[in-house]
């Protein structure tokens, strides 16, 4: 093994109430020199969706859907990432849980390469930053690694010190890489939030505003006694998921999802802008979900900020517009112009995408009806079941478990009723399902809900209002899972084939141990 001097292990700072500038770790190691880098003309690509391709020419319509649909390039060069882990050793992680955070985290540092950098802080009643932010070498994973074997539990639970450590690395960087996040898992309730519930105060402030946070926080719930509210909060506030780990074994798999998208983000601050064409077209309302959105105040143009995306990453938006009746000439009505303005992650190049203009026919006289547009039906589908989600939360968490059963009953029967679902293997549809299915059978029961079925749903609503996986496991066997990345499904097969081999060394070495065993007796 080489003797290359590996980045210190830091002493914790002591505690404070606020980081001042001052306190702010500056001694993260250089970044790479970046070097050029080309994505072989490879961009994001734009499309819309009329929900229907012809009005006739004396009608009009309110709120006429145009499906907005951004599709971020695929396998494409990735940019390099500041990754900041902030890991519970609290008391109750003891034993095999800790065990197996220690196999997951080895399993992160063994991914990352030699632009990435890593800096590990551990949290229980205290924080303390074990690494400074290194860059991914041999020296700075052997320094990694030793951080992480290190881990030890101790008493109370203090999420806010963690984050407040983790936020003065990043916000700290004397240079940066253009990717950055932070890693939050957490196994228990906040010691000092246990009456108050204000969770928000365990948000680092530089975290909530989108212009000036370093990056998302992803949070992750493992077990059945972590506060999956306050880390649904965490997340929904940086713009990160929050992942439940109901299964304790299936955090590395887990882990490996969030880094596969975090080592893959192709495009940054995307920005989607929406012109009306037609002088009588305006926007009345967009649908983004978490995404900041505006109409301007006569309608005829609106935004979405949409931001990062991975590798092959999808997003689609809803944009619900006017169309007034047509002139006696006028044979098609061009609705909007739809452009997305970018930066390429891995050459920090600026770059442009646009989609052909969104046009409907005006025949004087629709004959027949015409069919809806299956791209518009399958995203109100999603919509109106993330709504469903929400409500059932709200009803299980007022006590009413048989009426939140019933919503997510009630919206399965209805996706299994729509034009996708009854289309055939549609696999937006089918992930849907499955959900709804698994979430129904865990908001009924009081004591199911408090164990899994909060933090189920907690999840669900996070993923879809981001419209980006988040790891959760569910019941049933299906494979449908929604948002999904190619890079991400690569990482969790790394990690399942690299537990196989785990497991089969571990069979091996005791079947080899059992026949020595025998041998002795037998000498004996």
């Amino acid at each position: 093994m080489s003797h290359t001097k590996v980045p210190y292990l830091a002493v914790p700072p002591p505690p404070a109430a606020a980081a001042p500038a001052a306190a702010y770790y500056q001694d993260d190691e250089p970044v790479e020199e970046k070097k050029p880098l080309a994505n072989n003309g490879r961009g994001l690509v734009l499309k819309t969706h009329c929900e229907f391709p012809a009005i006739g020419r004396g009608a009009f319509r309110d709120k006429f859907a145009v499906l907005v649909h951004a599709r971020a390039p695929a396998d494409v060069a990735r940019a390099p990432l500041d990754l900041v882990t902030v890991l519970d050793v609290s008391g109750s992680m003891k034993g095999q849980k800790l065990a197996l955070l220690k196999q997951a985290m080895a399993f992160v540092v063994d991914q990352l390469g030699p632009a990435d950098r890593l800096s590990v802080v551990s949290f229980s009643g205290r924080a303390a930053r074990l690494t400074c932010l290194a860059r991914m070498s041999d020296a700075g994973k052997a320094s990694a690694e030793l951080a992480v074997d290190s881990l030890v539990v101790g008493s109370g639970t203090n999420i806010g010190e963690g984050l407040r450590v983790g936020a003065q690395v990043l916000v700290g960087r004397r240079l940066k890489n253009s990717v950055a996040s932070m890693i939050l898992l957490s196994d228990g309730q906040d010691s000092r939030l246990r009456a108050n519930k204000r969770y928000m105060d365990l948000v680092p402030p530089l975290f909530v505003l989108a212009g000036s946070r370093p990056g998302p926080i992803h949070t992750f719930g493992f077990g059945a006694n972590h506060d999956a509210a306050a880390l649904h909060t965490i997340a929904q506030a940086t713009g990160g998921t929050f992942s439940f780990v109901g299964n304790q074994a299936a955090i590395q798999d887990s882990f490996a999802q969030c880094i596969g998208g975090l080592l893959s983000v192709a495009v940054q601050e995307a920005r989607i802008a929406v012109t009306c064409l037609h002088r009588g077209v305006h926007v009345q309302e967009v649908k983004s979900g978490c995404y900041g959105n505006h109409v301007d105040a006569d309608g005829r143009a609106a935004s979405i900020d949409v931001g990062e995306l991975y590798d092959g990453e999808e997003r689609r938006f809803l944009v619900l517009v006017y169309v007034p009746r047509a002139r006696p000439a006028e044979s098609v009505t061009r609705l909007i112009k739809v452009t997305c303005g970018y930066n390429d992650a891995a050459t920090g190049q600026a770059a442009n995408a646009a989609a052909p203009a969104a046009v409907i026919q005006r025949p004087l006289e629709l004959t027949d009806l015409p069919h809806p547009c299956m791209e518009v039906e399958r995203e109100r589908v999603r919509l109106a079941t993330t709504q469903d989600i929400a409500a059932a939360r709200e009803a299980a968490e007022g006590g009413q478990h048989a009426s939140a059963a019933r919503i997510l009953d009630s919206r399965l029967k209805a996706v299994e009723r729509s034009a996708p679902g009854t289309a055939g293997d549609d696999p937006t549809c089918e992930a849907i399902k499955e959900e709804l299915r698994d979430l129904s059978a865990r908001v009924g029961d009081r004591r199911e809900y408090q164990q899994t079925g909060r933090a189920c749903l907690l999840a669900g609503m996070s993923s879809h209002a981001q419209q980006r996986a988040s790891a959760v496991e569910l019941q049933s066997a299906s494979k449908a899972r929604a948002y999904l990345t190619p890079k991400m499904e690569e990482m969790v097969e790394t990690s399942r084939e690299q537990s196989r081999k785990r497991g089969s060394s571990s069979d091996a070495g005791s079947s080899q141990l059992n026949k020595q065993i025998k041998q002795d007796l037998t000498e004996d």
